[in-house]
């Protein structure tokens, strides 16, 4: 028997409907903030991720999925999507458009050969949005509001936001040749990732899961410490916006977020709620990416954006106990007895799903009893009884299954019955 590649699921039929439930929550809440969908290939050249996510990341450095094609080109499976969004952007020289800042959204697989673990899979659908071409407070804040608009409109309430600031390019260039004099006396003593990091990307460090507890990450120097008054001004401009919006957050020093391309304000949202014994507690991150244009040879726009895993929604949803409310999943079942009432049924079949109606009927020849039961099953909200004497008095009773009452109304006027 051939099985499944270790780091992915199949979705089966039950779960799909609340995986389509969120889709399309999700595409509602991004009309509301005026968000377009953008669609790119799972499969990009390789020199896209590796010069938009950076090299010295885990990301590019472990975790992609790469392979040369038949015309020697080595190309990878995405491994995230705001490279990919920004090469789109480039390419199709979007900052001429009309409407600015171009605010995208898009949601499909990614791939990272990562350690198998509870919400988390080598295969992943990531939701993710991107406003591309301004660099305003105003904006960030709107980001930042939108993600809790999210995660709380399908009744999620244990959240915690936690923001940083980066700083621009040279608060955090800065930023790191302090990190570099403070660990390179100790830096023998880390685990060898983050030694590879010291001088391609110390902030790392402050991520590493391996040496988080070390005397040395708790005292290194705070980005809070670099930043400029330009970049300060920023920071305090976002915070404010939160404020008056209301939205609660926790300020960390030491968020600094896994991609080379952040600057300015980064975030995550967290799980916070002391039952949680999950294996993840971050749901959601992002931030701003001022440069990433530029650095894949791009004009000069700036951009913020934020990507979710509707994996660990769906967990966050289970842990709290939450069930999606997506109604009635069925119209009507067609119960049949004998052939003239199945080939009726056919007919009727047919003509009621071309106007619009859920329905269904037997089609493994069980007595009533057992397509009774098919319909509970399918949570059928209407039941017709299709019988020889059905057709001969042209007379159906639609039976309500929750209320259990029940119209009499002629055979012939079913279709028109549900459509009104």
């Amino acid at each position: 028997m051939i099985n499944i590649p270790r780091g992915t699921q199949d979705i089966l039929p039950e779960e799909t409907k609340k995986w389509r439930y969120i889709e399309a929550r999700l595409d509602q809440l991004m009309e509301l903030y005026n968000y377009e969908e953008i669609r790119t290939p799972i499969f990009e050249s390789t020199e896209l991720f590796a010069r938009g996510v950076g090299d010295s990341t885990d990301v590019v450095q472990k975790e992609m999925y790469t392979f040369k094609d038949k015309g020697d080109r080595s190309i990878t499976l995405r491994p995230e999507g705001t490279a990919a969004v920004v090469r789109s952007y480039i390419e199709n020289k979007m900052q001429g458009l009309p409407n600015q800042p171009v605010k995208l959204y898009y949601n499909g697989p990614m791939f990272r050969y990562e350690r198998k673990q509870k919400g988390r899979y080598r295969q992943f659908t990531q939701f993710g949005v991107e406003a591309i071409g301004a660099e305003h407070p105003s904006i960030d804040a709107e980001i930042l509001a939108m993600v809790m608009h999210i995660y709380q409109s399908f009744g999620l309430k244990h959240l915690k936001l936690v923001i940083n600031s980066i700083g621009d390019i040279d608060s955090r260039k800065e930023y790191n040749n302090a990190l570099v004099k403070h660990f390179e006396p100790v830096i023998e003593d880390f685990c060898k990732d983050c030694q590879a990091r010291l001088h391609t990307n110390p902030m790392r460090i402050l991520d590493c899961k391996v040496d988080k507890d070390k005397e040395a990450v708790k005292t290194a120097p705070r980005i809070t410490e670099y930043l400029n008054e330009d970049s300060k001004a920023y920071f305090a401009e976002v915070k404010q916006h939160l404020d008056d919006l209301g939205i609660k957050y926790e300020e960390d020093p030491n968020l600094v977020r896994g991609l080379d391309y952040y600057t300015h304000t980064a975030f995550e949202l967290m799980i916070d709620n002391p039952n949680y014994d999950g294996a993840i507690t971050t749901l959601c991150g992002g931030g701003r990416y001022n440069g990433l244009l530029e650095l894949l040879d791009g004009p000069s726009q700036t951009g913020i954006g934020f990507a979710l895993s509707i994996e660990r929604l769906l967990l966050a949803l289970e842990e709290e106990g939450i069930d999606l409310d997506m109604g009635h999943e069925f119209d009507l079942f067609i119960v049949t007895m004998g052939e003239e009432a199945d080939r009726y049924a056919v007919k009727i079949l047919n003509d009621l799903r071309r106007d619009g109606v859920k329905a269904d009927k037997d089609y493994m020849e069980r007595k009533v009893k057992g397509q009774m039961k098919q319909a509970d099953r399918l949570n059928a909200k209407y039941t017709v009884v299709i019988g020889d004497q059905e057709l001969e008095d042209n007379k159906i009773n639609v039976k309500d299954m929750q209320s259990g009452e029940s119209d009499l109304i002629e055979l012939s006027k079913l279709v028109n019955y549900f459509k009104n």
